[in-house]
């Protein structure tokens, strides 16, 4: 038994050491290949909408200038924000940027797009319901808009 307690300890420690050197508590995923986005992003579904839980949850992890094109989730989205910078922006609304510890909820319906800034890549979590739907994509977002009207 105490060798089991120990062993357990040792884990723990060694994990807890791990994760206060890089932070990195699940992985990157794999390169999101899609036709509605812009960049570089990595995604890791880490649990998925079934028959019981009728939301995802899902990692993504963008590159500098990487971004999703417009779209909107017909229940709504809610994205919890864990490492650098990035930019999120509604439809009619201005650029607003974001940072590490931030949440946003994006609306149901409401055409949104988000992504990294220039310089910073960003990863966030997202908890998406599919309970009215999935995902609805809409055009590219345009290099003035995410330079904001610059």
């Amino acid at each position: 038994m105490k060798l089991l307690v120990s062993t357990m300890a040792l884990v723990i420690a060694l994990t807890t050491q791990a994760l206060a050197q890089d932070g990195v508590i699940f992985p990157k995923g794999e390169k999101a290949m899609t036709d509605h986005q812009v960049g570089t992003i990595w995604l890791n579904e880490l649990s998925p909408a079934d028959s019981t839980f009728n939301y995802s949850i899902a990692m993504a992890t963008f590159a500098p200038g990487a971004r999703l094109h417009w779209h909107a989730h017909p229940d709504g989205q809610v994205l919890l924000y864990t490492d650098g910078v990035g930019y999120y922006q509604e439809r009619g609304k201005p650029l607003r940027t974001v940072r590490k510890g931030e949440v946003v909820k994006c609306q149901p319906g409401v055409e949104h797009w988000h992504g990294a800034t220039p310089t910073s890549g960003v990863t966030y979590i997202a908890t998406t319901s599919t309970r009215k739907g999935r995902t609805i994509w809409f055009k590219r977002v345009t290099d003035e808009e995410y330079g904001g009207g610059k």
